[in-house]
């Protein structure tokens, strides 16, 4: 049967549109293509990349620290292993040879530790950290100094360094 340019199908009495029901298969088809399109379009899953705190950074050649070798607290002047400085414009890097500071920008510190020899390490993966007095107690210096010793302090974290606090 034919009304107004459709076929009408008639099928136990309910009557029901051709055209339509080619339309909703054209469509679930359609919608399958794109599916499988899109599925073989994406890139296959690869295991995620390590985090950067995993990366090997050259420290590793260093052994863990070893808190029995530490100078006792009243004896810091003694201290051997990397001895760094949070300052308002950087961190201060202690040559113990010569008591002199370089200053370092944050990002600086990892390439400067890795860079040193392994007889700088005696204590093992450890460094000393304290912080300079500010010259001038404003609330930038104040910020600058909270922001930099923030900054060391993930930086050591990440690379698997301890902190030894400076009293």
């Amino acid at each position: 049967m034919r009304i107004a340019g459709r076929h009408i199908h008639i099928q136990g009495g309910v009557a029901r549109s051709v055209g339509s029901a080619l339309a909703r298969v054209n469509l679930r088809v359609g919608f399958l293509i794109v599916l499988v399109l899109l599925t073989a379009c994406s890139k296959p899953r690869r295991p995620p990349e390590p985090a950067e705190a995993t990366k090997p950074t050259d420290l590793e050649r260093i052994p863990a620290a070893d808190s029995s070798k530490y100078p006792t607290l009243s004896n810091m002047k003694d201290w051997q292993n990397p001895y760094l400085v949070v300052r308002d414009d950087g961190i201060g890097l202690v040559d113990l040879s010569n008591r002199e500071i370089h200053v370092l920008k944050p990002e600086e510190v990892p390439a400067e530790l890795v860079s040193l020899p392994l007889s700088a390490w005696p204590y093992g993966r450890v460094v000393l950290v304290t912080q300079a007095a500010p010259k001038n107690a404003s609330d930038q210096t104040k910020e600058e100094l909270r922001k930099n010793r923030g900054l060391l302090l993930g930086t050591l974290r990440e690379l698997d360094v301890e902190v030894h606090e400076s009293p």
